[in-house]
């Protein structure tokens, strides 16, 4: 591990202000955390399930995930996670964690003690309520997510989950002209959704039979953002961003 220079924070910084204004005081009161950064392999576990953290994960690089095994081995997948993210940031102030965060690729995160975002919010009240802001966010993702697995259809709901990501990559400066880069797998994606890879592929075809999207490489690009949306039914309120894509 390494101690992180003051712009890895940066991406922290950037992900806060896509749902809240920050005061320049509060932005170099961020970038002063005291961090260190790891580099993480693909499926490593940042925390685990009755893990007792004293630090959150800041992802810089790379995605991650929130997820929980079944004695069986079946994987639910709870939320996708993204440069700016702290997927942890509950273990604040809920002691034990009751699920697992975990790379879903090559990453890079910063490890930031409890006590110094603690003592972060004190200071600068403003920012914890931009973090308080920042899980009611997620808390309205898994209310989507919910709507999703019980009452789409298995292309709207994939559909609707590419559309969340690239208005939440946008928001960060990580998408553009709706293309962005996916290094989800459909095994992820059939875990996030409560679908089979083979109903994932069948509905992936589909929609590039149907020129609404082309997936090569981990890129996705969807070329008709007016009608995906219509396809899925997507209302990016409930993600309560500052900016959205037109």
């Amino acid at each position: 591990m390494v101690s992180a220079p003051n712009h890895s924070i940066d991406v922290l910084i950037r992900k806060l202000e896509s749902i809240a204004p920050l005061f320049d005081e509060e932005r170099r009161a961020i970038e002063g955390l005291s961090v260190t950064v790891r580099p993480m392999k693909a499926g490593q576990d940042l925390v685990r399930d009755q893990d007792r953290p004293s630090q959150c994960c800041l992802i810089l690089e790379g995605w991650a995930c929130r997820y929980k095994l079944l004695k069986t081995g079946k994987r639910q997948i709870f939320s996708f996670h993204i440069p700016g993210d702290i997927p942890d940031l509950q273990s604040l102030h809920l002691s034990v964690m009751d699920h697992s965060v975990s790379t879903l690729t090559p990453a890079t995160v910063a490890l930031i003690p409890h006590h110094g975002l603690h003592e972060l919010t004190a200071r600068f009240p403003r920012i914890a309520a931009a973090f308080w802001r920042d899980t009611l966010v997620d808390a309205a993702i898994f209310r989507e997510w919910m709507v999703g697995m019980g009452r789409r259809s298995a292309t709207q709901a994939i559909a609707h989950q590419f559309c969340e990501m690239y208005l939440k990559l946008q928001a960060v400066g990580l998408a553009e002209d709706h293309i962005y880069k996916l290094p989800v797998t459909q095994s992820d994606i059939a875990d996030a959704l409560g679908m089979t890879n083979v109903h994932v592929n069948r509905v992936l075809k589909d929609l590039r039979e149907k020129g609404l999207i082309t997936l090569m490489r981990n890129t996705l690009q969807i070329h008709d953002w007016e009608e995906f949306t219509r396809l899925c039914e997507f209302d990016p309120t409930y993600l309560h961003l500052e900016q959205q894509a037109a």
